[in-house]
């Protein structure tokens, strides 16, 4: 288990048998069979839109390092169409979310132009249809997040609720951008077993695949790489595929 060299096996293969993929660039366009090198190029010109997120109201630790937006998409696999829902809350347990779980947190959409830019339909499609050949469903309940974790506060806090599972199918992190800090290390450790990996994402377009059923994850906290200046950032996306339908209350 645990082998995330993914170029020894398929991402399909790589999910059924480990648990985990961990995707770097090239191999992320290849898996998910996307037009190249035009849809690299129209991504980057999505990745700008994480300058303009608003801070998350809702951290309970009292920190102001996290920028946040977040939509939902239902995606049908009989005929391959995307649809954003009506904006909604974003809710979790407590038994997946200790810190943040058990009350609805109601975050800013993501931009329009961005949740309708074919470069950003067709990565959630397609990971969509990755997910669907390792667990058959007819459908996917889709949650989007634009995360910005920054380091203005001395320190930044990916996933200030530790070591946790989301409640979900699977779940992506994908790297945006990562500049001026040091740390954030991931964390992927076997739910049933003392099994895991440790490994920094440094490069813009590198993807983390996971079996949340499989899996716990984490993202040690980053501090500025330079202390001197205080304003680095990391930039992710995370996405979680559930079948059966979005978590509520």
């Amino acid at each position: 288990m645990f082998n995330i060299v993914s170029a020894q096996k398929p991402a399909d293969q790589a999910l059924r048998q480990d648990g985990l993929c961990l995707l770097h660039p090239d191999e992320l366009t290849s898996a998910l069979k996307l037009p190249t090198p035009d849809w690299t190029q129209r991504w980057n010109a999505l990745s700008e839109s994480w300058n303009r997120l608003p801070s998350d109201a809702h951290l309970k630790d009292g920190g102001h390092y996290r920028k946040r937006r977040h939509s939902c998409f239902i995606q049908e696999l009989s005929n391959g169409t995307l649809t954003q829902t009506a904006h909604r809350a974003h809710w979790q347990p407590t038994d997946y979310n200790a810190l943040h779980g058990g009350f609805e947190r109601l975050f800013d959409a993501v931009e329009p132009a961005v949740a309708q830019a074919p470069a950003w339909r067709e990565l959630i499609s397609h990971l969509g249809q990755l997910f669907a050949q390792v667990q058959p469903v007819e459908r996917w309940f889709i949650e989007a997040h634009q995360f910005r974790i920054d380091t203005a506060g001395g320190v930044g806090r990916p996933t200030p609720e530790g070591a946790h599972r989301d409640g979900v199918n699977f779940v992506v992190v994908l790297l945006v951008a990562r500049l001026g800090v040091k740390g954030g290390e991931t964390r992927v450790f076997d739910a049933h077993g003392p099994q895991g990996v440790r490994f920094v994402m440094e490069t813009p377009l590198t993807a983390l695949l996971l079996d949340d059923n499989r899996v716990i994850h984490e993202t040690t906290p980053i501090f500025p790489a330079d202390a001197a200046t205080s304003q680095g950032f990391r930039d992710t996306l995370v996405l979680t595929y559930r079948a059966g339908g979005f978590q509520a209350p």
